[in-house]
């Protein structure tokens, strides 16, 4: 039946959505809560599960009669809803690079599970024992014979190894894929699929690497004489062991304010949930759903799913009582109230965030919020003096600047790896790039796919550009998020700021692409001075 002022065209696409979420909100909740069980370790046969239940997800959008059918409405004047329109565009998507033989997809599904579940069930050899990530991060925090470090360092890579082979020839097969979609490779289409110009894109990386290769220059000869002070050895013997990540991807606490001391006695998920209670965005019911600390057996990293995107959101973390952890959780809880403020009566099609980079820049934000001086006084109760307060806040800016040049390093070396995975210099590329961007010297000698072991390149491929994207768009939000807060406070129990966050980015969902929510958020689409302003120039 044609509704009042409905057109024939918007009555068949109507109808067309309606049925194609009947099928496709129950393989979504079996993928994703097949995925829970495989990380979780709750279900041995959970990795099986997982890969077909994505497989028939994806298999719905292999059907080229309905893609047909949905680039003919898009086309269609007689579609003029734009909800309705946003909506095909987001279908469209999906069919676009789903056009593939069932056996394909299956192919590309279960090697990409496979992976996952291998970097689940890793764990490292060091000093002859079988050892967590979170064992290896406390050694590179705590120990300071240099030779105890590095083999800490090398067991952290050692994953590496095992997967290099296997993600390489993934790549592989996802390209042929894409190029019989008419795409020149599969990274190419991840970022058209995923509405971002790839020339635009890079445009914003090369333009924030210029803007920042100056600041980050002064910041590296600073810290590197911290390092070498701390270690007693020249700067030019620096190398990556001398970090306390293994990437280089967070900033050595070199800081006088030892930040773990002010988690090191407090209940992290409580101090979570008053948080985000006190400003209006309750996720008590997310942590009763989650699975928090590390155990045998379970997928060492953190995220946030939404199982049904009916209201199950849950988060993975492996906490520890330290500042690391402390804004892991706040970061995934971020992603988690993104998810469950979304409102219900959105269609299925677009409820949920914007973009991967907007749900990003949520989460970045408010992972911030540990090295904030005006939070750790009104929140975990420091007694930070001014110098301390202002010590706390140059740790803030160099854990700004050092993630964001980690991240153009896998933003580069990936969309290399996608234009050519059988380029012999794979493992050369990765450290010229560390060097350049990072400014970490590599080990000498050392020829191991050492980029392998970096998870998001095998779970969560075209997707490290969002980070930087989306600690770009935090500033930017915070700046709006602000106005109206004393000079001096936290954003804690302030009302106003949870209200922003669900009037002004979470109540959209998708009906809007993320520059036009940013816009709507923030009066002006991405722009990366609010970053450089707040953590370059500030």
């Amino acid at each position: 039946m044609i509704s009042p002022g409905e057109t024939t065209a918007e009555a068949e696409v109507r109808a067309f959505v309606e049925g194609h979420v009947e099928t496709i909100a129950p393989l979504m909740r079996e993928s994703n809560l097949a995925a829970w069980d495989a990380a979780t370790g709750a279900d041995t046969q959970a990795q099986e599960r997982s890969a077909r239940a994505r497989a028939a997800y994806k298999t719905v959008y292999a059907d080229p009669v309905n893609a047909r059918n949905v680039r003919t409405w898009l086309a269609s004047e007689d579609v003029r809803d734009p909800l309705l329109r946003r909506q095909l565009v987001l279908l469209d998507n999906e069919y676009t690079g789903n056009q593939l033989p069932p056996e394909t997809i299956e192919d590309l599904v279960r090697r990409a599970t496979e992976l996952e579940q291998t970097f689940t069930e890793f764990r490292a050899t060091f000093a002859g024992e079988r050892v967590t990530n979170n064992q290896l991060l406390d050694v590179l925090r705590e120990e300071r014979d240099v030779a105890t470090r590095r083999e800490a360092w090398e067991a952290s890579k050692q994953i590496g190894r095992e997967v290099a082979e296997p993600l390489r020839e993934l790549v592989r097969r996802r390209n042929a894929a894409a190029r019989s979609l008419g795409f020149p490779d599969y990274y190419v289409m991840e970022l058209r699929l995923q509405e971002l110009d790839e020339e635009r894109l890079f445009a914003i990386l090369d333009e924030f690497r210029d803007r920042t290769d100056a600041p980050f220059r002064r910041f590296r000869n600073e810290l590197d004489a911290r390092l070498a002070a701390r270690f007693g050895s020249a700067a030019e013997a620096l190398r990556p062991w001398h970090w306390e990540d293994p990437f280089g991807q967070e900033a050595p606490g070199v800081g006088t304010v030892e930040l773990d001391d002010v988690f090191r006695d407090r209940d992290a998920v409580r101090v979570a949930a008053d948080f985000f209670r006190g400003i209006g965005l309750p996720a008590d019911d997310v942590l009763a759903r989650s699975d928090l600390y590390e155990r045998e057996g379970k997928d060492q990293h953190a995220f946030c799913i939404d199982m049904d995107r009916d209201g199950d959101v849950r988060i993975l973390c492996n906490m520890r009582p330290n500042e690391k952890w402390m804004g892991t959780l706040l970061h995934e809880l971020g992603h988690a109230v993104y998810d469950s403020y979304v409102p219900r009566d959105l269609p299925f099609i677009v409820r949920g965030p914007a973009h991967i980079l907007s749900t990003e820049a949520v989460a970045m934000y408010m992972g911030r919020l540990t090295r904030d001086p005006a939070w750790l006084r009104e929140v975990m109760g420091a007694g930070l003096g001014e110098d301390e307060a202002a010590d706390v806040r140059a740790q803030l800016r160099a854990a700004m600047l050092v993630a964001a040049r980690w991240m153009l390093v896998m933003a580069y070396f990936e969309r290399e790896l996608y234009r050519d995975p059988d380029r012999a210099d794979l493992n050369a590329l990765w450290w010229e790039l560390v060097e350049r961007l990072q400014m970490v010297r590599r080990p000498d000698g050392r020829d191991e796919p050492d980029w392998a072991s970096k998870i998001h390149l095998s779970g969560a491929p075209v997707y490290y550009h969002d980070y930087l994207l989306g600690e770009l768009m935090a500033s930017q939000m915070s700046a709006a998020a602000r106005r109206g807060i004393p000079g001096g406070r936290s954003i804690a129990g302030q009302e106003p700021v949870g209200r922003f966050f669900r009037e002004r980015i979470f109540r959209p969902g998708a009906s809007l692409g993320w520059n036009e929510l940013l816009v709507h958020a923030t009066g002006e689409g991405l722009s990366p001075r609010f970053f450089v302003e707040e953590f370059v120039e500030g």
